[in-house]
């Protein structure tokens, strides 16, 4: 009998808690005025350029059209084989980098682990640990788009805690050799500034995000720590860029935007949507 799976922890709060309900949610956030402005593709391509993509993990109200950019390109591109998913530790349960090795549950359905690569993740700074993940939203908003866009999806979370940036890169190395040879994609979850005038929202998120399409790990830890940009994924973010450092990849803003989009509000919360892409990655070889 296999493991008891991960029950939603912000089901009914960040997004809808039935499945009609969050299958309409999701569909609104890619025809929203913010979003795509249309439905995913139903035909993929037979290969995949996407290898990597910051995405956002607020409420669906207000990140979700932000998030729906970076699931539209996916959506039209080669599936692959399994989704790496970087998460935020916003409640501090976790002691490090921690895994987990069950299926998570959503409204839309159960969504598989990859337990090969949970094998080849759990060495050195990484553990599993499901107590870490219990509470944690920022890995599992990301579930219900990705359902949405990849049939019958595997992925793998892992939640990264804010550390220095020499450890954060001892965490990127394993991620690095894990991820050799596999048709992975890399998600890194993350909001970006907090609770700050839309104005000062814009100005410190560039800064972030040019350090980004910069694919600069090192610049974007010390840019985010000397401008007190309150950006959760920091750590997250930082793995991802410097897991990926030595790959010949382009990066691209798909869209930033804010809270104070939606409804008016004084302080605003940024969100942004980035793509990591190769030339063009070929389908993997028949096995």
């Amino acid at each position: 009998m296999g493991a008891s799976p991960r029950l939603p922890a912000v089901a009914g709060q960040f997004y809808a808690g039935t499945g009609a309900e969050l299958a309409h949610q999701i569909e609104s956030a890619f025809l929203d005025p913010r979003g795509p402005g249309e439905l995913p593709p139903r035909h993929r391509t037979d290969s995949r350029s996407l290898t990597a993509a910051v995405v956002p993990h607020a409420g669906y109200v207000y990140s979700g059209a932000i998030a729906a950019h970076a699931y539209a390109l996916l959506a039209g591109q080669r599936a692959p084989e399994t989704v790496l998913i970087l998460g935020v530790d916003h409640h501090g349960l976790g002691t490090g980098a921690a895994l987990s090795d069950v299926p998570w549950q959503t409204p839309l359905g159960p969504v598989e682990v990859d337990h090969d690569l949970v094998r080849a993740l759990r060495r050195g700074p990484i553990a599993v640990d499901e107590a870490a993940q219990s509470r944690e939203h920022s890995i599992e908003v990301q579930l219900p788009f990705l359902q949405y866009v990849v049939p019958r999806p595997r992925f793998v979370a892992l939640q990264v805690r804010f550390d220095s940036f020499d450890r954060l890169r001892r965490v990127a190395e394993v991620v690095r050799d894990a991820i050799q040879g596999r048709d992975l994609l890399l998600l890194a979850s993350t909001d970006f500034s907090h609770y700050v005038p839309a104005n000062v929202a814009q100005r410190l998120d560039r800064l972030a995000i040019d350090a980004i399409l910069a694919r600069d790990a090192r610049r974007l830890y010390d840019t985010v720590a000397e401008n007190e940009i309150s950006m959760c994924g920091i750590a997250p973010t930082t793995v991802l860029l410097a897991t990926l450092e030595e790959e010949e990849l382009s990066a691209r803003l798909l869209r930033w935007g804010h809270s104070g989009e939606v409804e008016p509000m004084r302080e605003v919360v940024g969100y942004a949507a980035l793509a990591l892409e190769a030339s063009v990655a070929p389908a993997p070889p028949v096995k």
